[in-house]
């Protein structure tokens, strides 16, 4: 989630045993339990950016607001999905033996011009196609990748005549969503993930628009990752997930996880992030989100929430959420064939006693079909 995230387990599954996995595997092996999301982890940075195959689900999200010489904005989105398959592979010693599948998304915001733009790709692991370091930043799917050397995250993705190239620095150390990382989506045993975020990033590099040359950006970042095993229940339909930066230097994190009557699980939670980079739990009574908007896709027909009111008295935020562009819509293919919005957002209103401003970006699921019970 961002706040819970991402969404691609059956028919990975499916695809997966079909198509990549020959001879027999050991019944014992495939029935083994995933590890679930539970207790507390131990936190070491930046080991932790890594891979955790001991868990089914795992991603890697990184979003951002970004703007050219000339004024002009921009938004972008690059996610990595980690499917594992089974425990282990068939044969450990293949490399070829497939244990994930990888999934990739890649978007681009033209703020000015209204356009939105994105990507797909899903391929097995196996020598040089996908895969993520056990320790350490370093996935990659194809020639997209997230790779940390450094103090520097480098980012880079290329489909057709979209791309993107960018360098990011963070500004604050790792922030830990829910009871020290461990972030509940539910009531059951298990149902949590492991969260952490960077959400203070500084941007700089170039990117790509159909038809035309590489633009120099700068801005501001978010990296959210996540693992677990078993997220969203079968009467849960979505969540709705903010990532706000404020012009005042605090960022705002929160997740609304949407029940199928309509309710919001008790669970939903929050972080707020102060300028010098401690964080504050925010429990769902904390604060208040209203939609003041919607919008209809008209290629999905899904009917998503398009401007918010958001308030956390006790800390005195009051603030106006507004996309930036109305249609930022996925309706994916290449795999789990989800559909989702994830957008680039401009805020204001005040926070601490003052005006303040700011962008972001939102991730709507569950508004176009429901997707509990899939991850």
């Amino acid at each position: 989630m961002k706040g819970v995230r991402k969404i691609f387990i059956p028919l990975v599954l499916a695809l997966a045993l079909a198509g990549f996995r020959a001879g027999p595997v050991d019944a014992a092996d495939r029935k083994e339990p995933w590890r679930p999301a539970e207790g507390n982890w131990k936190w070491s940075f930046p080991a932790d950016h890594g891979s955790h195959p001991e868990f089914q689900t795992e991603w890697w999200y990184f979003t951002g607001n970004l703007v050219s010489p000339s004024g002009r904005a921009f938004g972008y989105q690059l996610t990595f999905f980690r499917a594992a398959l089974e425990k282990t592979p068939l044969y450990p010693e293949n490399p070829w033996s497939v244990r994930d599948l990888y999934l990739a998304h890649f978007a681009l915001t033209d703020v000015s011009g209204g356009g939105f733009f994105w990507k797909e790709r899903v391929s097995r692991t196996g020598p040089g196609l996908a895969g993520a370091a056990g320790e350490g930043l370093d996935v990659h799917l194809l020639d997209w990748k997230a790779v940390q050397m450094g103090g520097t995250i480098n980012l880079a993705a290329r489909s057709d005549e979209m791309g993107l190239n960018l360098s990011l620095t963070p500004r604050k150390p790792p922030v830990l969503h829910g009871r020290e990382g461990l972030s509940l989506k539910g009531p059951n045993p298990g149902q949590a993930s492991f969260y952490y975020s960077l959400t203070d990033l500084a941007a700089e590099g170039v990117i790509d628009l159909p038809g035309e040359n590489a633009t120099p950006v700068s801005g501001r970042s978010w990296f959210d990752h996540e693992f677990g095993s078993n997220q969203l229940a079968p009467d849960q339909a979505g969540w709705d997930w903010f990532g706000l930066h404020l012009s005042d230097g605090r960022e705002l994190m929160i997740y609304l996880m949407r029940k199928k009557d309509g309710k919001v699980e008790d669970v939903s939670s929050g972080t707020l992030v102060h300028p010098d980079g401690s964080f504050t739990h925010l429990s769902l009574d904390d604060f208040i989100v209203t939609a003041r908007d919607f919008w209809k896709s008209p290629a999905s027909e899904g009917r998503y929430p398009s401007g918010w009111e958001v308030l956390v008295p006790g800390q005195e935020i009051r603030i106006r959420v507004t996309p930036l562009v109305k249609d930022q819509e996925m309706i994916t293919e290449a795999a789990a064939r989800i559909t989702y919005w994830e957008g680039a957002v401009a805020i204001e209103g005040r926070s601490g006693g003052r005006d303040v401003t700011g962008g972001g970006y939102v991730e709507l699921t569950g508004y176009a079909g429901s997707i509990g019970g899939k991850f």
